[in-house]
């Protein structure tokens, strides 16, 4: 190393010592070093198919995740399911509930305890925004859900008469919020999740009229965002009534895999996300359920005539309900550990045969 190069060399140490010594160990380092990034862990949204598509295994702890959608279309029962996951793995989960409007025998059913659910009905967006913070700050909480940004007013707004207008004051809320937040969830590893509405913007001739309330710095900041649609109804036997919704969830942007991946699901009205159904879709995808013409059958039995069918029999028999799960998530894993690899579907292939052979 020549003369020069070793005078840049030390002059670098001795800036980094200053650095450290100034603003404290873990200010600066190298990218390769252990301490520099930790393994992003998840918390699973209660979808295997949305599991899959956003590539990690479930949404980031220590990120900022955006759900938006119409009305009714899943996304407080989306964000409760999340819930309901982090709590099953022994964490803390925080609702701020803006709109004032969480059913708690609906989160129950879902599958959300209720007794260590912490729940807050701000009087104001500045209170909703604060309390999320401090959450964070503690370093004890694993999910915080805000439901909804729409629904988060201004004081100022709050405290003047209706139909004033106040130009921009929700947006700049969110921008000063997101700044001081953002670093504090990604060192308390917690997941904010914004539940945001729809709204149209007028005289958009060309392209999508849709946006969303509280300006772009969530867009922004978001490393995930999940645009969630109903795109059906689910019918109930024998019943001309709908006992569900079928729905799909866009991930629009995606800081942790490819984006723009789709998911399906259905959402029951007396027990959220249907987990058989899920494991069915991708249990025919990977081909370890076999689909000919309308009947599904698994190692040769048949399950059904229409998923439907399927489904019921699968709620009956949850051995091997699980059983089938097991084999969808070692393919699952395979899919998001490597998207683009054939070898998921060996996996399956290999796996079934492999229980087929034990049995004889």
């Amino acid at each position: 190393m020549s003369q020069p190069d070793l005078e840049r060399k030390k002059a670098l140490e001795q800036a980094l010592s200053q650095i450290k010594k100034q603003f404290g160990e873990g200010a600066i380092m190298s990218l390769g070093s252990q301490s520099a990034f930790k393994e992003i862990s998840t918390i699973k949204t209660g979808a295997l198919t949305l599991d899959v598509a956003l590539g990690i295994g479930g949404v980031p702890r220590g990120r900022v995740v955006e759900v938006f959608g119409p009305e009714s279309s899943g996304k407080s029962t989306l964000a409760l399911h999340i819930v309901a996951n982090a709590q099953k793995n022994g964490g803390v989960a925080a609702y701020i509930d803006a709109e004032h409007a969480l059913d708690p025998g609906y989160a129950a059913k879902i599958g959300v305890n209720l007794d260590d659910l912490l729940i807050c009905q701000p009087d104001c967006g500045e209170e909703a925004l604060n309390i999320a913070e401090a959450l964070a700050r503690s370093n004890a909480i694993d999910v915080i859900v805000i439901d909804s940004v729409a629904a988060l007013v201004p004081k100022s707004e709050l405290e003047g008469e209706i139909g004033d207008q106040f130009v921009g004051l929700q947006a700049r809320l969110m921008s000063q919020a997101l700044r001081k937040l953002t670093s504090t969830l990604s060192k308390s590893n917690t997941c904010a999740i914004f539940i945001n509405q729809i709204r149209e913007k007028i005289g958009v001739m060309y392209g999508s009229p849709e946006t969303t309330p509280g300006g772009r710095a969530l867009k922004f900041y978001a490393s995930v965002r999940l645009d969630i649609r109903r795109i059906g109804g689910i019918k109930g036997s024998g019943d001309a009534s709908d006992v569900g919704n079928r729905v799909k969830v866009k991930v629009v942007k995606n800081k942790m895999a490819p984006p723009f991946q789709i998911a399906e699901f259905d959402i029951l009205f007396n027990e959220g996300i249907s987990r058989t159904g899920t494991v069915i879709d991708l249990a025919v995808e990977y081909n370890i359920i076999d689909k000919k013409g309308a009947w599904y059958s698994y190692k040769g039995g048949r399950l059904g005539q229409g998923r439907d069918m399927a489904r019921e029999e699968l709620k009956k028999n949850t051995k091997l309900l699980d059983e089938i799960e097991s084999a969808v998530m070692v393919v699952s894993k395979e899919r998001v550990l490597n998207p683009m690899s054939k070898k998921a579907a060996a996996a399956a292939a290999a796996l079934v045969e492999e229980e087929e052979l034990a049995e004889v």
